[in-house]
């Protein structure tokens, strides 16, 4: 190899290496922002509540056909999309950044949610316990050896499986399609579902998982390009959202998706003070 190469892959890894300080760095401040993943206080489904009364969240909230219909006084101090609330509104689904939903109270935010035809209401609260705990996230240092190429084999059509969910329920998960890649000479696979954006999004567990690293991770490779090649950054690997908080309700890796092999790359865990 001659100088002028291995400099240009030098200058290429210390690229990658800055670009991920980056990256971590603005993860820290993502999940500690006052309505991020931090300050998620409680996810209350409506089914739980058929009075609709929700203790510590103000109104009444009561599912009525594809909407909930939020009944409030104003001495409750609720607003919706920024004005003091009164009487009966109809809500959909958020969608969105939980700061820019359209229920307040005071700095908290109150995010309607549906998950398979289930309703469901988010208390983000700024002052929760976890947040104001929260010191750093763990993540290993980058390693360019974990900054693999693989490709995207989509399926003929688009599956549904069970999978338990953090909160113990089973849910649908969407995949369209696998991931295959190589670390050292074996081959591995990952089901992976495909976002509106293009987008790969995987939920994976590997022999770290719950032994130096939380239970299982996320992975969001970029859009596959033309012949299916996808980066598949394990530097990048992602906590779940449920580490942050126990009210989400992450589903747990697919069948499949368990790699017997360590990955020692990536988010690892939650750091409080």
């Amino acid at each position: 190899m001659s100088t002028d190469v291995r400099q240009h892959r030098a200058d290429g890894e210390q690229d990658a290496r800055r670009d991920w300080q980056r990256w971590h760095r603005e993860r820290v401040v993502a999940v500690a922002v006052p309505h991020g993943p931090l300050s998620l206080a409680g996810t209350h489904w409506l089914s739980d509540h058929p009075d609709g009364r929700i203790a510590n969240v103000p109104g009444q909230w009561r599912e009525e056909g594809d909407a909930v219909v939020l009944t409030a006084r104003a001495e409750e101090g609720l607003t919706v999309d920024g004005a003091p609330q009164a009487g009966e509104v109809r809500l959909g689904a958020d969608s969105g950044p939980a700061g820019g939903s359209r229920v307040a109270h005071g700095d908290r935010r109150l995010v309607v949610l549906r998950r398979e035809g289930l309703w469901a209401v988010r208390d983000f609260d700024p002052g929760s316990a976890a947040r104001h705990a929260f010191s750093t996230i763990d993540a290993t240092p980058y390693d360019p050896a974990w900054a693999l190429r693989g490709t995207f084999r989509p399926y003929a059509a688009d599956r549904t499986v069970r999978v338990a969910n953090a909160d113990g329920v089973e849910r649908g998960l969407a995949l369209a399609g696998e991931i295959a890649f190589t670390v050292g000479a074996d081959e591995h696979t990952l089901q992976a579902a495909v976002e509106p954006d293009g987008s790969l999004w995987a939920v994976f567990a590997d022999a770290t998982s719950g032994n130096g690293s939380f239970r299982f991770r996320f992975l969001r490779p970029g859009a596959p390009d033309a012949d299916g090649g996808v980066g598949v950054d394990f530097n990048r690997a992602l906590l779940p959202p449920c580490a942050f908080a126990d009210h989400f309700i992450c589903p747990f890796p697919p069948p499949g998706n368990t790699l017997a092999a360590p990955v020692p790359a990536g988010e690892r865990n939650r750091i409080d003070a």
